[in-house]
C-alpha cells in the first residue's frame, strides 16, 4: 500500500515508518519545516526517515501544499500521527491553536483523498487523552494536550464518518527506545554513566512502559488490519503495566549487565500526586512474529553504549 504518513520525524513517528516500509508498504512523509538544519537526536532521525521514505518538506497538515498533495495524487491510507505538542506539560498548553492545527482542512483533506482511493485513517490518540486506557477516577485527561488529543480525534471521527472511509484509533502509553528525546531511561542512563544513584520521585504511580520497536511492529498489523475492518476500530497495545519503581527496576536490571553499570535506584517516597495514580492501556496482545524482550534490551544497550560517549570512556 501507499501510506501517507504525518509526524514521521518524531521519536514513535520514524519507527512506525520504519514497521510500514519493513512491512512493504511505500511510506510518503510530510514535515513541516526544512529539514537541513536539524541536529541532535531529530537529525538523526530525519536521515533514518529519509534513508526509507520519501519525505515532502515544509507541508503542515491542512495547508495548500498538503491539498495539493492530495488532490494530485494516489494514498490508500493517511497515518494521521503528527500532533502539536511545544510546551505539552503545560497548563498553559493553547488548546485550541492544537486542535485547529492537528485537523485543518480535515473534511477538505479527506474529500480530495477518497476521491483519490483513500481506504482508511489511522489516527494516532494517547492513553493521557480522557476516556481512553484503563485507570482509576473518571479518566480525565492527564493535562491540556491531552484534552486536545481527545477533541482533536473527535473532529477526525466527525468527518472520517461522513466522508465514508474506515477509521482506525491507535493509542499510545509510554514507548521507550533507541532515539528517544531525553525522559526517564535517558535521566536514569545519564545518571548511572556517572555513577550516581538515580531517584525516582513518583515510583508509585502505575504506567505502561513498551518497547518503542515493539509498538511499532503491532502499528503496522493494525493499518493493514483496519484497511480490510468492517467497522471503525480502536486499538492500545500495553506494555510493562506496573509501577514506575517497578519499571525503573526492571530498566536496571536489564541495563546493569549489558553495560556494566551498578544501576544503583533509590524510590523516593512520593508526595506529588498531580497526575492519576493509575493510567494503562487497555489491548494486550500477543508478541509479534519473532518478537524478543532479551533482544530489545540488547539493542537498547547497544544504542546507549554507541550514542552516548561517556558510556565507554573509562
Amino acid at each position: 500500500m501507499k501510506i501517507l504518513l504525518t509526524g514521521g520525524t518524531s521519536f514513535t513517528g520514524l519507527w512506525f515508518a520504519k514497521a510500514l516500509v519493513e512491512a512493504g508498504h511505500k511510506v510518503v512523509a510530510t514535515t513541516r519545516g526544512d529539514l537541513g538544519n536539524s541536529d541532535g537526536v531529530r537529525g538523526v532521525r530525519i536521515r533514518e526517515l529519509a534513508a526509507i521514505a520519501e519525505i515532502r518538506e515544509s507541508i503542515s497538515f491542512g495547508d495548500d501544499g498538503f491539498l495539493a498533495m492530495t488532490r494530485s495524487e494516489s494514498f490508500d491510507v493517511l497515518c494521521h500521527h503528527a500532533a502539536e505538542v511545544g510546551n505539552y506539560k503545560s497548563l498553559d498548553f493553547d488548546v485550541s491553536g492544537a486542535i485547529a492545527a492537528n485537523t485543518k482542512n480535515m473534511a477538505l483533506v479527506l474529500e480530495a483523498m477518497k476521491a483519490n482511493g483513500l481506504r482508511a485513517v489511522v489516527a494516532t490518540g494517547s492513553v493521557f487523552e480522557n476516556d481512553n486506557g484503563v485507570g482509576d477516577g473518571l479518566l480525565e485527561a492527564f493535562s491540556p494536550y491531552g484534552l486536545s488529543k481527545s477533541l482533536s480525534y473527535q473532529v477526525v471521527r466527525f468527518w472520517a464518518r461522513r466522508v465514508g472511509v474506515r477509521l482506525g484509533k491507535f493509542n499510545i502509553a509510554n514507548p521507550f527506545g533507541v532515539l528517544e528525546e531525553p525522559r526517564f531511561c535517558n535521566f536514569l542512563i545519564q545518571t548511572w554513566a556517572k555513577g550516581e544513584t538515580a531517584r525516582v520521585n513518583t515510583p508509585t504511580y502505575l504506567r505502561d512502559n513498551i518497547f518503542v520497536d515493539r509498538l511499532a511492529l503491532h502499528y503496522a498489523a493494525f493499518v493493514a488490519d483496519i484497511v480490510t475492518s468492517v467497522t471503525d476500530q480502536t486499538i492500545g497495545p500495553i506494555g510493562f503495566a506496573e509501577s514506575q519503581g517497578a519499571f525503573a527496576q526492571r530498566f536496571a536490571a536489564a541495563m546493569r549487565p549489558r553495560l556494566g553499570l551498578e544501576c544503583k535506584l533509590e524510590l523516593g517516597e512520593q508526595i506529588n500526586f498531580d497526575e492519576p495514580m493509575i493510567r494503562l492501556n487497555s489491548d494486550r496482545l500477543a508478541p509479534p512474529i519473532g518478537w524478543s524482550d532479551d533482544a530489545a534490551w540488547d539493542r537498547l544497550a547497544a544504542y546507549y553504549a554507541e550514542s552516548l560517549p561517556w558510556l565507554t570512556a573509562s
